[in-house]
């Protein structure tokens, strides 16, 4: 199965890999061509981002018509979903629009774990076809106390500082979320760090990166982009 995946994977995995080769090549440590990896990737990925957050704040947008058209058709499932999907075409409105870019990410995450195997190497080294083992693996790519970004954090502050980030780049987006439903998403990242946590170190730099760039596009785009609050969307709280 995970030669499946792996094979599955491989023109992911062969572009990550040769980015980060490329920044190698010109004396950057494997554990900062992480960071480069990621600061290209959220690059590429951020009209998607623009996009989401467009889509989501539209939704927000239409709940109180939303909740009316459940109320009025509780009865009729049909005729609700049906009035939904109305809705959503006068609005132009895409309800799935804002599941894009986290379906987008996931391959990347996966390549990048499959990265990580591939430059382990053997003999503490690697190379390609022509030249095996000519150049370090991350086995010794690391930095402080995570030297080998294939072995797990031995402190494993890797992983909580991944779970803290990633709570902090969320709180940005659920403002305006549901008290309830925000709760629930703030117990996401420690679940995540209760799979995660003895996941190679390597994946975790790619991770905390990620979380920290999201971070501050988060903020960026909800304070002065499309997903800030306009006079519209602050009204109702106002009535309140």
């Amino acid at each position: 199965m995970l030669e499946f995946f792996q094979n599955l994977f491989s023109p992911i995995t062969s572009i990550l890999g040769g980015v980060l080769l490329f920044f190698y090549g010109y004396g950057v440590p494997w554990w900062l061509s992480i960071v480069f990896l990621t600061i290209i990737v959220r690059t590429i990925l951020s009209p998607l981002t623009v996009k989401q957050v467009r889509s989501m704040r539209a939704m927000q947008e239409l709940k109180p018509e939303m909740d009316r058209i459940r109320d009025e058709h509780r009865e009729d499932p049909r005729r609700m979903q049906q009035e939904m999907m109305r809705l959503y075409r006068e609005r132009n409105v895409n309800p799935l629009g804002g599941c894009l870019p986290v379906l987008l990410q996931l391959p990347i995450f996966i390549g990048i774990f499959y990265v990580i195997l591939e430059f382990g190497g053997s003999a503490g080294m690697i190379g390609g076809t022509d030249q095996p083992g000519t150049q370090p693996t991350f086995a010794e790519g690391g930095i402080l106390w995570f030297t080998d970004l294939t072995a797990h954090d031995p402190y494993f502050i890797l992983p909580l500082l991944s779970s803290v980030t990633m709570l902090l780049s969320m709180e940005i987006t659920t403002k305006n979320v549901e008290h309830r439903q925000r709760w629930l998403m703030r117990v996401l990242p420690f679940a995540f760090l209760a799979i995660t946590w003895t996941f190679p170190s390597g994946l975790f730099v790619y991770w905390i990166a990620n979380n920290l760039l999201t971070m501050a596009q988060n903020y960026a785009i909800y304070n002065f982009g499309p997903g800030r609050n306009t006079p519209t969307s602050e009204a109702p709280k106002a009535e309140k």
